[in-house]
């Protein structure tokens, strides 16, 4: 007998579904993250006396002390050693600056910190399944996509429409960045307070979308998806934002190539160990300068990122313990600017090289534990792991070549705790929907009906019936009129379909079936 199944892609609402972006999907997330979300791309704030608050440190203020305890406590799943580990970053940090600043700790810290543990304390108790995280991709690649009108704009008039918008109305924003155009097209930075902010808010959307939404998009929909990503990351003209882009494709393809070699990063890690003795051995500089002057757009960039990292390491050296603070750091009278190009750099010149150990120690625990964790190859929780885990690989590489603040710095540990989950998620749990292209009834020759991925359809109505065939039935020449068609019995029934559901039919009657239908802060210039 044959059984009809309708892919849910065609039923009303499909379209919605199937560019991935759904009501009930966005529902799932809680309210706290949708209000995080929209003030990460809200940059609308104000003064309190010298005090400067935004919307998101409003939000933040309420929310990270009660949401931290939480997690500390266990109340959001297992406690891991990277919890302690950022709280003791931050609480360093503040020995740190309180050592050299006194008169700014509570105001630096308290900004600084909330952002911090902020961002990653609300992943952490509200992003915790893998139903969450899907539908934060999905919000996620929607803020990107209402993005890119403006980027595309900006990169014609050099106007940030809604930073001008804000500022026009009296109230407190990120100033535009007055920058050289490049190829061009002047640099866009849309929301953020740096147009690198903005490239690396594209940039780190793309393995999310084309991996790990892999079962849950169409795949002309993430194809899509992934090319407006890719345009924003451009748009940016960043060469730290390419950086990240053109290492998670570069991932995505040895995933693809070598997916059937079980060791594949071993060997990658291998060739990376090796490629770098080779290049320490060959070359006057090291391996480091090296990479750094290749991430740039010019040859000047990169000559000025190996000067900041070589005064800054001697800055290092000098303040080993509780760092500069926010201190001007020494260098030679050409550098004009105090900014640090060098997120993991900053970190280390201003709170030391135990500040920098415990938040080094932390993102490395988030990642290794996470990769370590068994999961069934080929499964939803698998294709998330991977993309999460490219994804911050080349957020780490383009870390050492940019500074993060205000928003974007909170955003990067939000999206580190968005995925540990995944160290304590398992592979039994039944897929997600998957949202499919519109086509034809699929048939199947089975007479169990197959379910897909989507929730049950009622059952059609007996009337729309349709007589089925099997194929190893021909159809047999009508008897005569003084003949009687012969009755089948269950010895002589049709043999052509593998299981037999239906009644047997009678002399005057034929045999037909139901159609079921299923569904299966603060800038890097230390002045």
């Amino acid at each position: 007998m044959t059984t009809v199944t309708t892919n849910s892609a065609a039923r009303p609402g499909a379209l919605s579904a199937s560019i991935g972006i759904t009501v009930d999907s966005a529902r799932r997330l809680h309210p706290i993250v949708w209000l995080y979300l929209i003030f990460i791309v809200l940059p609308v704030g104000f003064f309190v006396g010298t005090l400067s608050l935004s919307l998101l440190r409003i939000l933040l203020l309420f929310t990270t002390v009660p949401l931290m305890i939480g997690v500390l406590t266990g109340r959001y799943g297992r406690v891991w050693p990277v919890d302690w580990l950022f709280l003791l970053h931050i609480c360093w940090a503040m020995v740190a600056v309180a050592v050299n600043n006194p008169d700014r700790a509570v105001e630096n810290i308290g900004s600084a910190g909330i952002e911090f543990l902020g961002g990653y304390a609300i992943a952490r108790a509200y992003i915790r399944t893998r139903a969450d995280f899907f539908a934060l991709v999905r919000v996620f690649a929607l803020l990107v996509v209402l993005l890119l009108p403006l980027a595309l704009l900006e990169s014609q008039t050099d106007v940030a429409i809604v930073l001008k918008a804000i500022l026009d109305l009296g109230l407190d924003a990120p100033v535009e960045v007055d920058m050289d155009p490049r190829m061009g097209l002047f640099r866009a930075q849309t929301v953020f307070a740096h147009p690198i902010h903005y490239g690396l808010f594209c940039s780190a959307a793309f393995s999310l979308v084309y991996v790990g939404m892999k079962d849950m998009m169409t795949p002309m929909a993430r194809y899509l998806m992934s090319c407006a990503v890719l345009t924003g990351v451009f748009l940016s003209l960043s060469s730290g934002a390419l950086l990240s882009a053109i290492l998670q494709i570069g991932l995505i393809g040895w995933a693809y190539v070598f997916r059937n070699v079980t060791k594949r990063w071993h060997m990658l890690a291998g060739i990376c160990v090796l490629m770098y003795v080779t290049v320490d051995l060959l070359s006057n500089r090291t391996p480091i300068k090296v990479f750094m002057s290749y991430a740039t757009f010019s040859a000047h960039t990169a000559y000025y990122r190996a000067i900041i990292f070589e005064w800054g390491m001697i800055n290092v050296w000098d303040n080993p313990v509780f760092g500069l603070g926010l201190r001007r750091w020494i260098r030679p009278g050409y550098m004009k600017s105090g900014s640090v190009d060098n997120f993991w750099l900053l970190m280390t010149m201003r709170y030391g090289i135990p500040g920098f150990i415990l938040l080094a120690l932390g993102y490395l625990d988030a990642l290794f534990r996470v990769g370590r964790r068994a999961l069934t190859p080929g499964s939803p929780e698998s294709q998330i792991r991977l993309a999460w885990m490219i994804c911050f690989v080349g957020l780490s590489f383009t870390l050492a070549t940019v500074h993060i603040w205000t928003s974007i710095y909170s955003f990067v540990f939000f999206l580190l705790g968005s995925g540990l989950w995944l160290a304590t998620a398992d592979s039994d749990s039944a897929p997600e929907p998957v949202a499919e292209a519109a086509r034809g009834p699929v048939y199947s020759r089975q007479a169990v009906p197959v379910h897909t991925r989507g929730e049950a359809v009622a059952p059609a109505r007996r009337a729309e019936a349709k007589p089925a065939y099997s194929r190893r039935h021909e159809a047999a020449p009508r008897p005569a009129p003084d003949e009687a068609a012969p009755v089948e019995t269950p010895a002589t029934a049709g043999s052509g379909s593998r299981a037999e559901l239906s009644e047997q039919a009678g002399p005057n009657e034929r045999r037909t079936r139901g159609s079921a239908r299923f569904s299966r802060f603060d800038p890097g210039h230390n002045r």
